[in-house]
C-alpha cells in the first residue's frame, strides 16, 4: 500500500513496486491513478490527516506500507498504530534532519555563519537535530525517532532524501534556469562560484530504494541521493543542453551578491553530500540513474506547466519557498554595474 500515490514520489514508486510482482493499492486523496501504472493497481480514496480513513483502506492488513507524504510525529503514530496489521514501513524522511558538531542545520542556514559544516560524504551515523513542532527538520526528526523507536512493533526504513526532482513537483529547484532559457536570458549569476553541491535524488532512484526495501524489512535511516551530486554550474549547464540554450556564467566568489542576485535553489556556501554505502549494504542498492538523464522530462514538464501561465500561478509553492527567483531587472543593474 502505497500513501500519497498521486505524488511526485508516490507515482513513480508504485509503478515500480507494481512491475517488481506486488500486488499495489495507492492510496490518495482523490483516489485517482496515473496512465502509466500497470493494470493491476488498485486504488483507494483517504486523506492522509485522518486516521480512521487511513485504518479503514489499511483494512486487514497489508505486507508493506509504503508512506511518502508523513511529516511528523503524529503521522508516526499514525502507522505504529496499525502494528499488527502491517508487516513492515517505507518512509520518506529527508536529509535535513541532520545538524554539524556546532549545532548548525538547515534551520540555521539564515543566521550569520549559520549554514552546517557537513562531512564529504555525510554518513547516516552523524546526529539529527532535536525533534519539535516549528520546523520540517525537526517534524521530520520526530518522525523518525517515534518510528525507530517501534522497531519491535513495526519494522521502518526511512529514506533520508536529498533534494528531490522529477516531474510533478510543486517546488522544482530547475524551475530557476528553465524559466531564465524560456525567457532568452544570455547571462546568469552564480554564487560560490558556481560550486556549491547540494545532493539531488532522482524520483526513480527514490523509486529502486523503496523497492528494494520492500523485501528487506528492517528498522534504520539511510541516505537517499543520486549517485552523482553535480555542481550548481553543472546543473545548469545540464539544463542548458536539454534545452539547445547557450548561456554565458557569471561567477561570483562567496555569497550572493545581492538578494536576489545570484542565489539559486541549490546555492549554499558549504557541501552537502551524502554517502550511499549504507543503502548499498543493507539494500544491495546500485545506481540506476544519473541526474542529467533524468533532466529532459524534468524540463518538459516545467514547460507544460508554464505554458500560458505566470510562474507564480503555475508554481505557488515554489513562490512561498524561494520569494522573487526572476528579478531580472535586479540582475542587471548588477550585471551592468560589476560584469560590463
Amino acid at each position: 500500500m502505497v500513501i500519497g500515490a498521486t505524488g511526485q514520489i508516490g507515482r513513480v514508486a508504485v509503478g515500480a513496486l507494481a512491475r517488481d510482482g506486488w500486488q499495489v493499492t495507492a492510496v490518495s486523496r482523490g483516489g485517482g491513478r496515473d496512465a502509466t501504472w500497470p493494470d493491476g493497481v488498485g486504488t483507494a480514496r483517504a486523506d492522509r490527516e485522518d486516521g480512521s480513513a487511513l485504518a479503514a483502506v489499511v483494512g486487514d492488513g497489508c505486507d508493506v506500507l509504503v508512506d511518502t507524504v508523513a511529516f511528523g510525529p503524529g503521522h508516526a503514530r499514525q502507522l505504529t498504530g496499525l502494528a499488527g496489521r502491517v508487516g513492515s514501513a517505507v518512509v520518506i524522511s529527508s536529509v535535513s534532519v541532520y545538524e554539524d558538531d556546532r549545532g548548525r542545520g538547515f534551520d540555521t542556514q539564515t543566521r550569520p555563519d549559520g549554514f552546517p559544516r557537513y562531512p564529504v560524504p555525510l554518513p547516516e551515523s552523524r546526529r539529527t537535530v532535536a525533534p519539535g513542532p516549528d520546523t520540517y527538520s525537526s517534524r521530520k526528526a520526530g518522525l523518525e525517532r517515534e518510528l525507530l523507536a517501534a522497531a519491535d512493533v513495526l519494522p521502518t526504513t526511512l529514506l533520508r532524501a536529498g533534494a528531490v526532482h522529477g516531474p510533478y513537483c510543486r517546488t522544482p529547484r530547475e524551475l530557476y534556469f528553465v524559466k531564465r532559457n524560456l525567457d532568452g536570458r544570455a547571462r546568469r549569476v552564480l554564487a560560490y562560484g558556481g560550486g556549491s553541491r547540494f545532493h539531488p535524488v532522482s524520483v526513480h532512484t527514490l523509486a529502486e530504494l523503496i523497492r528494494l526495501a520492500a523485501v528487506r524489512p528492517g528498522s534504520r535511516a539511510l541516505n537517499a541521493v543520486d549517485p552523482d551530486a553535480p555542481t550548481v554550474a553543472e546543473i545548469a549547464g545540464a539544463i542548458d543542453a536539454v534545452m539547445g540554450a547557450r548561456v554565458e556564467n557569471v561567477l561570483v566568489d562567496g555569497p550572493p551578491p545581492a538578494p536576489t542576485v545570484g542565489d539559486t535553489p541549490w546555492t549554499v556556501p558549504h557541501p552537502v553530500v551524502c554517502d550511499m554505502r549504507a543503502a548499498e549494504r543493507e539494500l544491495g542498492y546500485r545506481p540506476v540513474v544519473e541526474y542529467a538523464r533524468t533532466l529532459p522530462e524534468t524540463v518538459a514538464w516545467i514547460e507544460r506547466r508554464l505554458r500560458g501561465r505566470e510562474w507564480r500561478e503555475a508554481y505557488p509553492k515554489m513562490a512561498a519557498s524561494y520569494g522573487d527567483l526572476f528579478d531580472y531587472a535586479a540582475e542587471d543593474a548588477w550585471l551592468a554595474e560589476h560584469a560590463a
